[in-house]
């Protein structure tokens, strides 16, 4: 948690009024996070879906909450949530305007990484009051994420006047905000998708191989090994580095690309550059001495060099292009 962000409990003075609460796009994220305001004492009062799943989601943790036309939830809500899909967002908004549909003095928020406050700026011209709230979260889209919200962390990004407000919201979901500046939204955007998004199918990938390998329960075995490595990643960095290319075991690595070659071919350019990203990470953190990655980075090249579109052999160690 940012070290501005108090930890102690909101006195009743700080805590933003009881509000109505409206969501714009019952998908996944939406209807946790107005159920979780619920719990906080805020009154959701409309939501809108269009598919079956999101009319079903919402129809699960916001029972009794009207299904009504996204302009209509934005003129029973003092505080709508815009939880639809980072490349709708910015039409969403001005249609919303352009329609009149937005009132002065209501907190439009909006839940995506990629985006800060500037794409409210629409809606800010017609008086409403624009926050950035994302929770740093895989969401199911079932009553069990409302659990996980607790010790969420949230990016936030927020007018300096809208600051306060913006904390106290995030809290009383159970999170926790962390501040991002409006230039920094996309990076930090990226960041947590090739952390965690990529991690999905680095598992499936490494599920499918262990199944094609014999192995009856290939989550039951990569559980534990799987937490363990995410748990000194988060402790240590790159301290953690284990396995054959850490310790430029080339024959080991070479051994592993022609299976997958045999086996999985798909499976092939992603372990080519992680191992190369790997191996990069370990030599610059003095995990990996040169001259045992030398037949590494070799291995790695060459086989780069087989692919069609291949550009060759990489850079030896301390060399640049």
């Amino acid at each position: 948690m940012n070290a501005s962000v108090s930890k102690e409990p909101l006195d009743a003075r700080d805590r933003p009024a009881r509000l109505t609460v409206g969501v714009v796009g019952a998908g996944r994220v939406g209807p946790a996070l107005a159920a979780s305001l619920q719990l906080a004492g805020h009154r959701p009062v409309a939501v809108s879906g269009v598919s079956d799943a999101s009319r079903r989601r919402a129809a699960e943790l916001l029972p009794d909450v009207p299904l009504v036309e996204p302009a209509e939830v934005l003129a029973r809500a003092e505080l709508v949530l815009l939880t639809v899909p980072d490349d709708v967002l910015p039409t969403l908004v001005e249609g919303l305007v352009e329609t009149g549909a937005v009132r002065p003095g209501q907190l439009l928020v909006h839940t995506s990484g990629r985006y800060g406050t500037k794409v409210l700026d629409p809606a800010l011209r017609a008086g409403a009051l624009p926050l950035a709230l994302h929770p740093a979260m895989t969401f199911t889209g079932t009553a069990v994420d409302v659990q996980r919200l607790a010790g969420c962390s949230f990016g936030v990004t927020a007018p300096e006047e809208l600051r306060l407000a913006a904390e106290a919201l995030v809290i009383e979901m159970g999170g926790e905000p962390e501040w991002i500046a409006e230039e920094s939204r996309p990076l930090y955007h990226a960041a947590l998708a090739l952390g965690a998004n990529h991690l999905v199918t680095l598992v499936a990938q490494s599920m499918e191989l262990l199944t094609k390998a014999g192995v009856a329960a290939p989550d039951r075995m990569l559980g534990p090994l799987l937490g363990a490595a995410l748990d000194n990643a988060l402790r240590s960095g790159d301290a953690a580095l284990t396995g054959p290319v850490a310790r430029g075991d080339a024959g080991t690595v070479a051994a592993h690309i022609g299976e997958l070659r045999a086996h999985a071919p798909q499976a092939v350019a992603g372990y080519l550059a992680m191992a190369r990203a790997t191996a990069d990470r370990a030599l610059a953190h003095g995990l990996l001495k040169a001259e045992l990655a030398e037949d590494l980075l070799v291995v790695l090249a060459a086989d780069q060099e087989t692919r069609p579109g291949g550009s060759g052999p990489g850079p030896r160690p301390g060399e640049t292009r």
